[in-house]
C-alpha cells in the first residue's frame, strides 16, 4: 500500500509538471492559431474536426478496454496472458483503423459535403483539412495500444516525456503556420498530421525496445480472450458513442442553429476546461492501473482507499486552477486572445462547472471497469448522455440561447454522479456512507470556503492586471490551504509533510 501511494505520488508529480508545460503551450497555440486563421476559419476547423472526433469512440472504447486488460494481467502477474492480450489488441486495433477509414471517407465525407454550413469560398480548404484530420485520427488509433501498455506498466515518465515532445512539436507547427506560404487552414491540418506520425512512431519504437510483450517474436491467439475483450468493449462502445454525441454532436447542433463565431466560442471554452481538467485526468491516469490491479489481487480495502482518496484529490487538482480562472476570466481571456468571440466568458465558466463535477467521478468510473461487467453501467449512463443531446436539440429548436447546452450538461452530470455511485456500489460493494463522509463533505467544505475567500478578494481589489495577478495567487494559496487543513485527514497531511521534507533534503 505504501509503495502504491509513493508510486502514485511520483507519477502524479511527473504528469503535473507535464501538464503545466502542455497547458502553457496549448493556450499560446490557440491564441496564435485564432489570430492566423481568424475566428471563422477557426470555427470551421473545429466543426470539421468534430466530424472526425465523432468517430473517436472507436479508439476511445478500445483504449479503455486495453488498459483494463493490461492492468488486470499485470495485477495477476500472468506474463503469458499479458503477451496474448497485447497481440489480440493489436489485431483488433488494425481492424478498427480499417473500419474508421472506410466510415470517415464515406459517411463522414458525405456529411461534410452535404450538411455542413460553410462559406462557399472555403469548400476546397474544408475537404483538405478533413482528409488530414482523418489520417491524423488513424495515427492516433495505431499509437493507442502502445500508449496503453506504458500506462499499465506505470511508466508515467515515458508518457510524460512523449506528451511534452508532442506539445513542443505543435508549438513548432504554430510558428510554421505564421511563416509558410500556403492556405493557412490546409497547412494547419497537414502539419498536425505530420506531428501525429512522429508521435505514433515514437510510442511504437519505445514499446518494442522496452517491453518483451511488444516484440512480436511469436504469434499468440486466444478466442476466449477475444470474446472477453469484445464483450467488455461492446458496452463500452455504446458509452463512448453517447459521450461523443454529447460533446461533438452538440457542436454540430450549434453550427446548424447559429454561426461559426458561436462554435468558435464553444471551442475555446471546451479547450480551456479540458486543459484544466487534464490536471485531474492525469492523476486518474496514474490511479487507473493500481485500482484495477488491486481488484485483480482481491485487495478491496486498498481499492476503496484508492477510490476515496483519488476522488477527493482529482477534484482538488482541478479546483486549484479552475477557481482563479473562473473569477478572473475577463482579464485572462483579454490577455490571452485580445478580442475573444462573444459568449466565450459565459461558455467557459459553464464548461468549468461541468468539468469539475466530472472530475470528482473519474476514479469511480475507473472502479466500475474493474469487474468487466459493463452492460448495466454503460446502458444507464449512455441513456443519460443521449438525453443531453436530445434535450439540447429540443431547446435549440425552440429558440433557446446557445448557453443552454452547457446548463443541460451540468444538470445531467449531477444526475450521472449519483447514478455512478449507486451502480459502483452494486458492482464492487462500494460503501456510500464512508464515501460521502471522506470525499463529498471535505470537497464541499474546501470548495465553499475557498470560493468565499477568493470571491471576496476578487470583488474588493481594484480592477487592473496587477491586482488580477494578485487575486489569482491569493486564490491558489487560499485553495491549497483549505485543501491541506480542511480537505485532508491527519494521515494524508503527515504523508504530504514527509514527502515535502524528503524532497527538500534530496535537493539540499
Amino acid at each position: 500500500m505504501e509503495n502504491n501511494n509513493k508510486r502514485i505520488a511520483q507519477n502524479t508529480l511527473m504528469l503535473y509538471f507535464r501538464q503545466i508545460l502542455i497547458l502553457l503551450v496549448s493556450l499560446y497555440t490557440v491564441r496564435v492559431v485564432l489570430e492566423v486563421l481568424g475566428v471563422e476559419d477557426y470555427g470551421i476547423y473545429n466543426v470539421v474536426g468534430g466530424i472526425v472526433s465523432f468517430f473517436t469512440f472507436l479508439s476511445g472504447t478500445m483504449a479503455s478496454a486495453t488498459q483494463r486488460f493490461f492492468s488486470f494481467a499485470l495485477g495477476e502477474k500472468d506474463f503469458e496472458k499479458l503477451k496474448k492480450t497485447f497481440i489480440v489488441n493489436c489485431i483488433i486495433y488494425s481492424a478498427i483503423a480499417v473500419i474508421a477509414l472506410i466510415l470517415l471517407e464515406t459517411v463522414g465525407l458525405w456529411f461534410v459535403s452535404e450538411k455542413l454550413r460553410v462559406p462557399s469560398e472555403r469548400i476546397s480548404a474544408v475537404f483538405w483539412i478533413y482528409h488530414f484530420a482523418v489520417l491524423t485520427f488513424i495515427c492516433t488509433i495505431i499509437a493507442t495500444p502502445f500508449m496503453a501498455i506504458i500506462i499499465a506498466h506505470e511508466d508515467m515518465q515515458i508518457y510524460a516525456y512523449v506528451s511534452i515532445i508532442e506539445a513542443i512539436l505543435k508549438l513548432v507547427v504554430v510558428f510554421l503556420l505564421v511563416y509558410l506560404p500556403w492556405d493557412k487552414l490546409e497547412l494547419y491540418g497537414m502539419l498536425l498530421f505530420a506531428v501525429s506520425i512522429i508521435i505514433a512512431s515514437t510510442y511504437l519504437i519505445i514499446c518494442i525496445k522496452k517491453y518483451k510483450e511488444c516484440q512480436f517474436r511469436k504469434f499468440y491467439w486466444d478466442k476466449g480472450l477475444l470474446r472477453e475483450i469484445v464483450g467488455f468493449t461492446g458496452w463500452t462502445l455504446f458509452g463512448q458513442i453517447t459521450t461523443v454525441a454529447r460533446n461533438q454532436a452538440v457542436t454540430i447542433l450549434l453550427n446548424q442553429a447559429f454561426n461559426p463565431v458561436v462554435v468558435a466560442a464553444r471551442a475555446i471554452a471546451t479547450t480551456i476546461a479540458s486543459q484544466i481538467n487534464v490536471f485531474s485526468n492525469n492523476f486518474n491516469v496514474g490511479l487507473y492501473p493500481p485500482i484495477i490491479k488491486s481488484y485483480a489481487a482481491d485487495n478491496k480495502q486498498e481499492m476503496f482507499s484508492l477510490i476515496f482518496r483519488g476522488s477527493k484529490i482529482t477534484f482538488f487538482l482541478m479546483w486549484v486552477f479552475a477557481l482563479p480562472f473562473f473569477l478572473e476570466m475577463n482579464t485572462i481571456l483579454a490577455l490571452w486572445l485580445k478580442n475573444p468571440p462573444p459568449h466565450t466568458i459565459l461558455f467557459t465558466r459553464l464548461a468549468l462547472i461541468e468539468s469539475l463535477i466530472n472530475a470528482l467521478t473519474l476514479p469511480i468510473a475507473t472502479a466500475a471497469r474493474a469487474p468487466g461487467k459493463m452492460k448495466f453501467y454503460e446502458l444507464t449512463l449512455g441513456c443519460i448522455q443521449i438525453a443531453i443531446f436530445v434535450s439540447s436539440w429540443i431547446v435549440l429548436l425552440l429558440g433557446g440561447a446557445a448557453y443552454a447546452v452547457f446548463v443541460i450538461a451540468i444538470i445531467a452530470n449531477l444526475i450521472m454522479f449519483i447514478v455512478r455511485l449507486l451502480i459502483v456500489r452494486r458492482l464492487i460493494g462500494l460503501l456510500l456512507r464512508p464515501y460521502f463522509s471522506q470525499v463529498v463533505v471535505p470537497v464541499f467544505i474546501v470548495g465553499f470556503s475557498s470560493a468565499l475567500f477568493s470571491s471576496a478578494i476578487h470583488y474588493f481589489l481594484p480592477t487592473s492586471f496587477m491586482f488580477a495577478c494578485m487575486s489569482v495567487m491569493l486564490s491558489i494559496l487560499g485553495s491549497c490551504s483549505a485543501m491541506y487543513f480542511m480537505g485532508l485527514d491527519k494521515l494524508e497531511r503527515e504523508k504530504i509533510k514527509d514527502l515535502v521534507i524528503s524532497r527538500i533534503y534530496r535537493l539540499a
